[in-house]
């Protein structure tokens, strides 16, 4: 069917691509940098397919934006990378640091196809997802062959399909714990894989950054962390299940900032804001009621340092402001 019309952008649409353009700005210098000081031929070609990746969406969210005329966002560019800075991190770690953008790209990307509807924004949100799980499927493969993907830990196989008829099943903050289930297993890795990654770049930014708060304020994001990675840990000890590894090392011992503390401030409330969502979706797969309590808990202390963060960025004048409503009353008061 012919459209006939041309439908303005919805909110939905229009907060995707914005949070989409402002990400992949932040994303781009990193990755520049990463390019500056990469030493692994393998690892270099990736990101400059991952950075070609972050580039055309910066191109194709302009063009619409600018036939939208709704204004392009500041997001961060040259003045916030110093592609001099000596190496921070390691070509291992620059690897999972892909790793772990092409996941999150994978999840950002689903949800943003499903809640769109215009065609050029479609088309838009499709190829995305389609180059981030070409991304997705070299660095893993890269991973692989250099021995330094993190699997996570085997169950064995049941002789049988089973039925649950014990309502002992939901258990475990008061009564006895039944062994985890699969999806539990899964959400704990992912968690632990995804606050190990966020732990060994925030001790780079908090030995380059230049603010003493803005220091301070990513140490206590690194604390958090590793207490984050020990309580998943801790569910997978008590089932003899391996956790994945951390990747600390992989971070050297400059202090040559290589970004903007802007920048590394955005970066950790970006990761923040995924991992609320995130322990919302553990939370969710996660029948046993002292599992769905921790999240409960690790979302709210994440959350409290998130506005905390927050309040730090906008007395320095480092938040842009998302699209944003009609303040209705204003205008009748004004």
């Amino acid at each position: 069917m012919e459209v006939t019309h041309n439908p303005r952008l919805m909110a939905t649409e229009l907060s995707n691509l914005w949070v989409n353009y402002m990400n992949d700005s932040m994303v781009s210098c990193g990755l520049q940098y990463f390019k500056a000081t990469s030493s692994d031929p393998d690892v270099l070609k990736l990101i400059e397919f991952a950075l070609q990746i972050t580039q055309n969406h910066l191109i194709a969210i302009k063009e619409i934006f600018t036939e939208e005329s709704y204004p392009i966002p500041v997001g961060f560019g040259d003045q916030d990378v110093n592609l001099k800075a000596p190496p921070l991190y390691s070509d291992v770690f620059m690897l999972m640091y892909i790793f772990n953008m092409a996941s999150y790209g994978l999840f950002a990307y689903g949800m943003a196809l499903a809640t769109a509807a215009r065609a050029d924004v479609l088309a838009y949100f499709e190829d995305s997802l389609q180059t981030t799980i070409e991304l997705n499927r070299r660095v893993t493969e890269i991973a692989l062959n250099k021995g330094v993907y993190s699997r996570g830990p085997y169950i064995d196989i049941p002789e049988t399909a089973e039925f649950v008829y014990d309502k002992d099943f939901l258990g475990g903050l008061f009564a006895d714990k039944r062994p985890l289930i699969a999806p539990e297993i899964s959400n704990l890795v992912y968690n632990i894989r995804r606050n190990a990654i966020g732990k060994a770049l925030i001790i780079g930014f908090s030995q380059t950054a230049e603010e003493d708060r803005v220091k301070k304020y990513f140490l206590r994001g690194r604390d958090l962390s590793q207490k984050q990675i020990d309580i998943f840990s801790n569910f997978l000890d008590e089932e003899y299940l391996t956790a994945p590894i951390q990747w600390d090392s992989e971070v050297t011992a400059s202090t040559v900032s290589p970004f903007s503390d802007k920048l590394m401030m955005y970066h950790i409330s970006a990761l923040i804001a995924s991992a609320i969502g995130q322990y919302g979706v553990s939370m969710s797969v996660s029948p046993r009621s002292d599992l769905a309590a921790m999240y409960v808990r690790q979302s709210a202390e994440v959350a409290l340092y998130a506005e905390d963060g927050a309040k730090l960025m906008i007395e320095r004048g480092w938040m842009e402001k998302p699209p944003q409503a009609i303040d209705r009353e204003q205008l009748v008061h004004s």
